[in-house]
């Protein structure tokens, strides 16, 4: 929703930096060629085809999920989940954490952070790609770090890693972004107001991943501001971190995602030489809105205070 000048680009960065590149140097073992079979070779096989058997019990049981999001996680998905759960809790100095797997294909990472007031403890509700199930110590590690403290360096190994499991997420044949999104601000929680607008208004048919926007410096006046962005080709979309104050109520920022996701409904149409971004049908639609004239109306008020961010 534009008030507003564009938004920039999503803060975290996922790409690895620049000539980044790791080599491993295997030694090659000798050996005749009527010697026994290799016994440490046999039982590397042996996992190898237990991970893979196990990837695809998870795989199977997120499937059923899907068609039932009621039913209780096979017993491969409830072990994959607890075992993330003790592994990234290992490297976190405090707090709890839950862990839960998904096949999304937008969402790799989704992180809500709970209880930052002083004296409450940390909990940490955190969504992850089932490529994450048998991670490694290195991976859980960079995990915890980037759950625990968005350390920067730990998205870069993230970013890595899903850069190298890509053939792992559903419907690869078609583009699929990598996304780390954060969901959580301090003030109000993305996820919760998509799942909320999408079960009541769309069926839960609108698939789109959703962040908060990256954080700008100091406070300053601006002459416009963007509130909301949708991005049609990584079904993305970002809400601008001036939402996330405690002034600025939880119906209004519900609006404002209501309008982004009305983009994945409607599309584009081009109307005497121009792009119309928001046509008729859009409007009506974005009307039915319970709280859309009280949103509308606020928002006249309060412009000024949301142009100082």
């Amino acid at each position: 929703m534009n008030l507003a000048a564009p938004l920039a680009e999503l803060a975290v960065d996922l790409s690895p930096p620049d000539g980044f590149a790791t080599s491993y140097l295997v030694p090659m073992r000798t050996a005749s060629p009527c010697a026994e079979p290799d016994a440490s070779l046999t039982r590397s096989d042996e996992v190898s085809d237990e991970r893979a058997a196990r990837a695809l019990a998870i795989a199977d049981s997120l499937r059923k999920r899907r068609r039932d999001p009621e039913a209780a996680p096979g017993p491969e998905l409830a072990d994959a989940q607890a075992s993330l759960e003790r592994r990234i809790r290992a490297h976190l100095a405090r707090g709890t954490v839950r862990v839960t797997l998904t096949d999304n294909r937008y969402t790799m990472i989704s992180v809500r952070r709970q209880g930052r007031a002083p004296g409450r403890e940390r909990h940490y509700d955190v969504r992850l790609h089932h490529m994450f199930a048998d991670a490694d110590p290195v991976i859980t590690r960079a995990l915890a770090r980037y759950v625990g403290e968005n350390d920067r360096d730990a998205s870069r190994i993230l970013g890595t890693f899903i850069d190298d499991n890509t053939e792992r997420v559903r419907g690869r044949a078609r583009r699929t972004p990598m996304q780390v999104v954060v969901t959580a601000g301090q003030h109000h929680d993305l996820r919760s107001i998509f799942d909320e607008l999408n079960e009541r208004y769309f069926d839960n048919q609108i698939d789109a991943a959703i962040t908060w926007g990256p954080r700008t410096g100091q406070p300053r006046r601006r002459n416009s501001i963007k509130m909301g962005s949708y991005s049609v080709e990584d079904r993305l979309i970002r809400i601008h971190r001036a939402l996330d104050r405690a002034f600025v109520p939880r119906f209004v920022v519900a609006w404002i995602v209501f309008h982004e996701m009305l983009h994945q409904v409607h599309d584009i149409k081009v109307k005497n030489g121009r792009r119309e971004f928001h046509s008729r049908a859009f409007l009506a639609d974005e009307a039915r809105f319970e709280q859309y004239h009280e949103a509308r109306a606020w928002e006249r008020a309060h412009l000024d205070e949301l142009l100082t961010y």
